[in-house]
């Protein structure tokens, strides 16, 4: 009964000091213990041991209190013990020194807060993180060998007479009183290994990546000592729980209070763990910006470098953890980068949202490159930029999903590209949403930062798709209907041999539709003139303009595209506005950019329009409700059209027409590339005011 009223006082003294707080004299007692003389403890293989022991032990006692067992379980050592012996042999006695301090100071019933002093003055000399881990073995020794003679009493007969010579009582026996108090030492055991960790963590991370000086290392460095306390004085009432046992053998009185204050100790250091956690989490943010920013200007001086071989750009596109950071589509396994080597390589950059319409026409450019008879030779390489912080099932799913449908060579997973490159592709080559296409010639030079309008407008032809070719071939180009329709019309060439008049269309009100198709039709007739008529559509209106082209067809009013020539239509006349603006200052008249911003300006306003054309670049174009008026009151310029021809006709007709007011809008949608600053009307030739527009279109 002595052993319990000791106990008991124990508990008292425990709550007292408890219930203090972490204030300054308190943290001036503390550091005043610290008296370091520079010794060098490697921790981290004996904080494996004790965590061996203490974990190993903890599941034992649930295992032992629940299901009745008091078999220890066999298991591997993972360390290398003779590296660790040689760690141990000179700290062998000190861990002893503190075990017998602990043993004694419990026993006699001592104040757990002296004690703890006690022992901070005895590992003065030592590091704060060997202070802990040090007193951590010396509890994992007296904890280790008590369960080990509760364990082995019942089969061994040496365990059964120590047992009996310490009057410790049959576990077993009292396993419902016992539960609870073993319940909050294993909480507490596993607080104070978490927070003991976590203090071994701070003192080894890298310091050429952050410093002490500065927080959070700053502020994490001075929590350490108030941590490292409350682990010791958790490791002096986790030893006198323990040691109370000791003698109770035949008659077992315990106290709900010792219970509640484990728990109590286990809240308050798991409380310290978070905190140490969480400022442990803002150095790993901040020592991974540095690395990033290490990385970022290592990559800076390599793309921007002339290289021997394209390889080398991408061993720093790559995180060098990933030796197979490619998918080959044919191969249908994960390939290195050499397979790179000595090639043209293009760069798709694109988030999980890139279209159906892209991929396919990529994959017809792309497979054209391929056949026998092309001399051309490029890789495409998908490079998708991710949130990685909401990566989740669902974005795997969709990554596969497009990753199954593209015939070129694919990251095997967006984690494997660094982030210091998805942050260059976003500040240099001006990735935001829309898809780009990085082009790299087989020395690793970046021969445009966006090849993706070139493609669209010349396809292969733009070939090797650098800015000098994309600039060559403007100078070759003129404003004709070859250049606006590009093989999307199939009968074309027939058209224009047979010399009719061909006029493309647009807008999404069919009322508008019916009326001017109509009213077309009807002039060209009187004329007796040959007339096809194509519906384009409306750009980024997929599900309306897909049903208003069954109507067309279904009343037949025209000829009408299908959804990819609709999608190619609008998408190239905006990848040639954006090529255009590259190389034509703003200053210099361009009617090819002139026109392209017109049709783009007449797409974006709330009614159609049309542009009729006959031969190659005899033509005229106007806004939907002049050139609806205009056929409606087609006799009014029926003569002048004999006479002079029908488009000519019609153009002098329209320069007559004045329009009392009107509305033009030019929606373009936000990609890398400049916009100019300055865009007239199409209508009127004043300069147009910029807006900023955000959109979500959910057809």
């Amino acid at each position: 009964m002595a052993q319990a009223s000791r106990s008991q006082q124990l508990v008292r003294s425990e709550r007292r000091m408890f219930a203090a707080s972490d204030d300054n004299a308190m943290m001036k007692q503390i550091l005043s213990t610290h008296a370091p003389d520079g010794r060098l403890v490697d921790v981290k293989p004996i904080l494996l041991i004790i965590d061996n022991v203490l974990r190993h032990i903890t599941p034992e006692i649930d295992q032992a209190l629940t299901a009745g067992s008091g078999r220890i379980d066999s298991f591997d050592d993972p360390t290398n013990l003779s590296a660790i012996d040689g760690v141990l042999d000179a700290l062998a006695y000190i861990v002893h020194k503190i075990s017998c301090e602990i043993s004694c100071k419990c026993a006699g019933g001592g104040d757990a807060h002296a004690t703890t002093m006690v022992i901070l003055n005895m590992l003065s000399s030592y590091s704060w993180d060997a202070k802990v881990v040090l007193t951590l073995a010396a509890f994992a020794v007296n904890f280790g060998e008590f369960w080990l003679i509760v364990q082995l009493c019942t089969t061994n007969t040496l365990a059964k007479s120590v047992a009996l010579l310490k009057q410790l009582p049959d576990v077993l026996e009292h396993s419902q009183t016992l539960k609870p108090h073993f319940d909050a030492l294993n909480k507490l055991i596993k607080a104070m290994i978490d927070v003991t960790k976590c203090i071994v963590e701070f003192i080894e991370l890298p310091c050429e990546y952050i410093s002490s000086e500065v927080p959070p290392l700053s502020t994490a460095m001075a929590s350490i000592p108030t941590a490292v306390y409350w682990t010791i004085r958790s490791v002096v009432a986790c030893a006198a729980q323990i040691t109370s046992l000791v003698g109770l053998r035949q008659e077992f009185v315990t106290s709900t209070s010792e219970a509640w204050e484990l728990s109590s100790l286990a809240h308050k250091v798991s409380s310290i763990h978070e905190h140490l956690r969480n400022l442990l989490r803002l150095c790993y943010q901040c020592i991974e910006e540095k690395k990033q920013e290490e990385t970022y200007k290592e990559f800076i001086r390599i793309i921007e470098t002339p290289q021997m071989e394209i390889s080398k750009i991408f061993r720093v596109i790559f995180r060098k953890e990933d030796p197979h950071p490619l998918f080959s589509p044919t191969e249908k396994t994960r390939v290195d980068i050499d397979v790179l080597r000595r090639k043209h390589v293009l760069l798709l950059i694109s988030d999980l949202d890139i279209s159906l319409d892209e991929v396919q026409v990529l994959e017809v450019l792309y497979k054209y490159e391929r056949a026998p008879s092309s001399e051309l030779s490029y890789e495409i390489v998908w490079l998708p930029i991710v949130d990685r912080s909401t990566w989740n099932d669902s974005y795997q799913q969709k990554f596969l999903n497009l990753q199954s449908i593209m015939p070129w060579y694919t990251v095997n997973h967006p984690s494997v590209i660094e982030p210091a490159v998805i942050k260059y592709t976003k500040e240099k080559w001006r990735f935001v949403k829309k898809p780009i296409v990085v082009t790299l010639d087989p020395l690793g030079k970046v021969t445009c930062t966006n090849a993706l309008n070139m493609m669209w407008i010349w396809g292969n032809a733009a070939f090797p798709f650098s800015t000098d070719k994309e600039e060559s071939l403007w100078k070759s180009e003129s404003w004709t209907i070859e250049l606006l329709v590009d093989g999307l019309e199939p009968n074309l060439p027939n058209w224009m041999k047979e010399e009719k008049v061909i006029c493309f269309y647009g807008g999404e009100k069919m009322e508008w539709i019916e009326s001017f198709t109509s009213a077309t039709k009807k002039a060209a007739q009187t004329l007796e003139i040959g007339l096809e008529m194509v519906y384009v559509g409306k750009n980024n209106a997929k599900e309306r303009v897909k049903k208003i082209s069954g109507l067309i067809t279904e009343k037949q009013l025209s000829h009408s595209w299908q959804d990819a020539s609709v999608w190619f239509f609008w998408n190239r006349l905006e990848s040639m506005l954006y090529s255009k603006t590259q190389h034509v200052k703003i200053s210099d008249p361009d009617i090819i950019k002139q026109e392209v911003m017109t049709i783009l300006g007449y797409d974006g306003s709330e009614h159609g329009w049309a542009i009729f054309f006959l031969g190659t670049t005899e033509m005229v174009r106007a806004n939907g409700e002049r050139v609806l008026s205009s056929m409606q009151s087609f006799e009014e310029w029926e003569e002048m059209a004999r006479q002079m021809g029908f488009i000519p006709a019609l153009r002098k007709h329209l320069e007559g027409i004045t329009d009392d007011h009107h509305c033009t809008r030019l929606i373009l949608p936000g990609i890398s590339g400049g916009i100019a600053e300055r865009v007239v009307c199409a209508e009127c030739g004043r300069p147009m005011e910029m807006y900023f527009m955000y959109r979500c279109c959910v057809e």
